[in-house]
């Protein structure tokens, strides 16, 4: 698909959305929407891939499943939840519902069945994970679709009807990433109407670029990656993409934003058994034990607030620093549990707030702890400011290797000058995105930009690791010349006084000075 043609899905996207926009807020009506599109999407990719399977038939799904063959129906739906993990009947099927919408008959009663329907043909199968409670954030009866019954009908009605002219290109099998990319920028931009509720879960494009790159640095294949807050899943996708990961995983606490992970994993061609998502808190239950993986890559949610129970003294995620992370300040926790799932000759790379380098107390025991006793910490590198939606704080990129080859020092990098600001939004160029790379790979001293600091220098900043510590961006003040000044202000009081006299030459002639 053309960037043309692409650019136009984006812009009808858009429009769907906005169909919604004076009935509830930025982050309800995403749920809407982007529900709405993936049960779309669901409905022309199992109609598409029934009506291939049948064309030795001389068949279409529909006309198959009209017909009495019992035996062909069974094989159709066993075919479909084998390969796409889910099945959907041809009477509850998108284009079904959009003929009742042009019949002007009411269609919640029909649509919520179909959704459910949807929900329910993956029960008991390997795929009830992947599809279960999927569409469990779209009320249909929600207040915010109308006030009356015939109110909300119009309304869904409307959008399916602008949702049904977009073609989304299916048939081309490369034209599935290319729906997931429209489908991220709709996340985006929700994210940028609805402040930090929606910031919470969307990584910018650029960002996790800058993270996928780094933990993909000297790899071919990843056999899988990690994300323990993986929000919306952009930052995982992008990442399994640059490394060619087989497998994926992720943790999300926001059941909301889980259903939208999931969503988003299969609108990116990504099969149901490719990936594993699991809906809980990571730090009080983490899902997945003792796996290790290859790439861990995060965005936690900066100085957020956990239990620190004393259980977690005992936690293999934990106990080895000595200390826990305090309960006002968890981003040491994430460090930590992101760390215990990085296996020997992986790569981690997690965003956080600046204090994470030179707060004390339990999280400079931990920070030394990694330093000193571990040698974990490969690079730190500062960001600019008022990137991520939702805050303006500056934020740091720390990556981690169990196994480094430059196990004498620390990289530091200093970007945070470096970006372009479009509105009220600081925004990473590609340049700026790959000086940040090739600085970290190469691992190269640039003037005012990065140092390699050695671990002594770091013992000797007690192990403090702000970065104009180690990078000096001071910009020398051009000499002012005194005596010139000096002349200047002269010069310019003589014009006053003169300027003075004048006034006061012309006030007399028009008599008003005695």
């Amino acid at each position: 698909m053309s960037e043309e043609l692409q650019q136009k899905l984006r812009a009808q996207l858009w429009a769907v959305a906005n169909t919604l926009r004076g009935n509830m807020s930025a982050s309800d009506f995403m749920y809407f929407s982007l529900g709405f599109i993936f049960y779309k999407y669901l409905s022309e990719k199992i109609e598409l891939y029934v009506n291939d399977e049948l064309k030795e038939d001389g068949c279409t799904f529909q006309e198959a499943w009209a017909g009495n063959d019992a035996e062909l129906k069974n094989d159709i739906k066993e075919i479909c939840i084998e390969n796409l993990g889910y099945f959907i009947q041809p009477e509850y099927l998108f284009s079904t519902i959009i003929g009742m919408v042009e019949k002007k008959e009411n269609i919640l009663p029909a649509l919520e069945r179909s959704l459910k329907r949807i929900e329910d043909s993956t029960t008991g199968q390997e795929s009830e994970d992947d599809f279960g409670g999927l569409f469990s954030d779209i009320d249909l009866a929600s207040p915010k679709l109308g006030r009356t019954a015939d109110d909300k009908n119009k309304l869904v009605s409307d959008v399916l009807i602008a949702l049904n002219g977009i073609d989304f290109g299916l048939e081309e099998a490369e034209e599935i990433d290319i729906l997931g990319d429209a489908y991220e920028y709709m996340i985006s931009q929700f994210a940028a109407g609805a402040g930090k509720k929606a910031g919470e879960f969307y990584t910018p494009q650029e960002v996790s670029q800058i993270l996928a790159e780094i933990v993909t640095t000297g790899k071919t294949r990843l056999k899988d990656v990690y994300d323990p807050t993986c929000g919306s899943g952009s930052l995982l996708l992008r990442t399994a993409k640059s490394g060619k990961a087989d497998v994926i995983y992720g943790q999300e606490k926001n059941p909301t934003t889980f259903n939208l992970c999931r969503m988003n994993m299969l609108l990116h061609g990504v099969k149901y058994n490719d990936f594993d998502i699991q809906n809980g808190d990571t730090l009080e239950a983490d899902d997945f034990g003792e796996k290790q993986f290859d790439a861990v890559v995060a965005n936690p949610p900066f100085s957020a607030t956990w239990s620190a129970a004393s259980k977690f003294n005992n936690d293999d995620r934990f106990s080895s620093a000595g200390v826990l992370a305090p309960k006002s300040k968890a981003d040491y926790a994430f460090i930590l549990h992101m760390i215990y799932h990085l296996n020997e000759s992986g790569t981690m790379a997690c965003v956080a707030p600046h204090g994470v380098l030179f707060r004390g107390s339990s999280e400079g025991k931990i920070r030394q702890f990694l330093i000193e006793k571990k040698n974990f910490i490969d690079a730190i590198i500062g960001l600019p400011a008022n990137i991520f939606y939702g805050t303006s704080i500056p934020t740091c990129i720390l990556v981690i290797k169990k196994c480094r080859k430059e196990d004498d020092n620390i990289l530091f990098i200093d970007a945070s000058k470096d970006f372009e600001k479009i509105k009220t939004q600081n925004k990473l160029r590609l340049e700026h995105i790959n000086k940040i790379i090739e600085t970290y790979r190469n691992r190269t001293e640039i003037e005012k930009y990065s140092h390699c600091a050695t671990l002594q220098e770091i013992r000797d900043n007690d192990f403090n690791l702000n970065i104009p510590r180690y990078v000096d961006t001071f910009e020398e003040e051009e000499e002012i010349d005194i005596h010139a000044v000096m002349a200047e202000i002269k010069e310019l009081e003589a014009k006053r006084a003169e300027l003075d006299k004048e006034i006061e030459v012309y006030l007399k002639e028009l008599g008003l000075v005695l």
